[in-house]
């Protein structure tokens, strides 16, 4: 029986793909006794990633599966990495990520006894000092989210571990949602949204970790990936507005911080001069989009339904 199966999902990052795939061999390799999988999607690369793959494949003892998935979206991709990972503990992780050695023999600690569907967050700290502070969790104490609380930001999916029968309970990543597609941010947002309405216990873990060398060193990269999280935000928010009550609380304190920091003059990203109202406007274009988008899909279906 497979105890954890790792998860990654690539597209053209085939220098940064292979550092993280040797920190996966030396997390393998202090892990002992825990049997593992590695369960790697390739998105539609361009690159020398599909000969770095089979390459590194062919040098591991425990089992590796490569898929392929050429139509781009990274829910796409995990979509199709789960319907194949067969461990009892599901440990996704991105291609710019290097697990710490004891990564697994962590994560089997914290999930041993657990006999319910949970998903757990782990850490995630910077890889590289010219990185700006961003898309990290470096908080250093396990936490619970505030129920009824929307979950945005409370665990990543850079870091993201599961029970398998997570998979079913909570269901599939939404495709229009992720790096790659029409909503660019937010499906793992929308995945764990969806997840403790569906029953599932959430919780954070800062003992099994990685760090996250994602290269943004410059102000304009980190403006143009907050304001994709905004528009995620905001399309989610359209997506569900009608069916959780958690949305209006998200847009209530949403509204709240763009106020408050108005009034106090807070900046907490010094290239971004009111980062709170710079979200706002990023959110209320993704729930325009995501509501276009719905109206537009059930004119179509209003001739056919007039006809029967």
């Amino acid at each position: 029986m497979i105890d954890v199966s790792v998860l990654i999902c690539t597209r053209d990052r085939g220098a940064s793909l292979s550092r993280t795939l040797d920190s996966v061999t030396r997390a393998v390799g202090v892990a002992g006794d825990v049997a593992v999988e590695m369960v790697v999607v390739d998105n539609g690369s361009r690159d020398d990633t599909a000969a770095r793959l089979a390459a590194w494949q062919a040098e591991q003892a425990f089992p590796v599966l490569l898929l392929a998935e050429p139509l781009a979206g990274l829910a796409r991709a995990r979509n199709l990495g789960l319907a194949h990972v067969r461990g009892r503990i599901v440990a996704m992780t991105d291609d710019d990520c290097v697990l710490k050695p004891d990564y697994l023999l962590a994560l089997v600690r914290r999930f041993a006894g657990i006999a319910m569907p949970t998903i757990v967050g782990g850490r995630i700290l910077p890889g590289d000092t010219a990185d700006l502070p961003v898309t990290l969790k470096l908080e250093d104490h396990p936490m619970e989210p505030v129920p009824g609380a929307f979950p945005g930001g409370f665990v990543m999916g850079a870091n993201l571990a599961f029970t398998h029968d997570v998979i079913a309970r909570t269901g599939p990543f939404d495709t229009r949602f992720g790096a790659g597609a029409r909503f660019v941010a937010a499906e793992d947002t929308d995945f764990l949204f969806r997840a403790i309405a569906a029953g599932v216990v959430v919780a954070y873990d800062p003992y099994f970790v990685v760090e996250h060398h994602h290269g943004r060193c410059r102000p304009d990269q980190v403006i143009t990936l907050l304001a994709g999280y905004g528009y995620g935000d905001g399309a989610l928010y359209a997506k569900h507005i009608l069916t959780d009550r958690r949305i209006l609380g998200a847009i209530r304190r949403d509204l709240g911080d763009a106020l408050g920091e108005i009034r106090a003059g807070t900046r907490p990203f010094p290239y971004i001069r009111r980062f709170h109202s710079f979200r706002l406007r990023h959110v209320l274009r993704g729930f325009i989009a995501y509501a276009g988008v719905e109206l537009t899909a059930r004119a179509r279906l209003w001739p056919a339904h007039e006809k029967a």
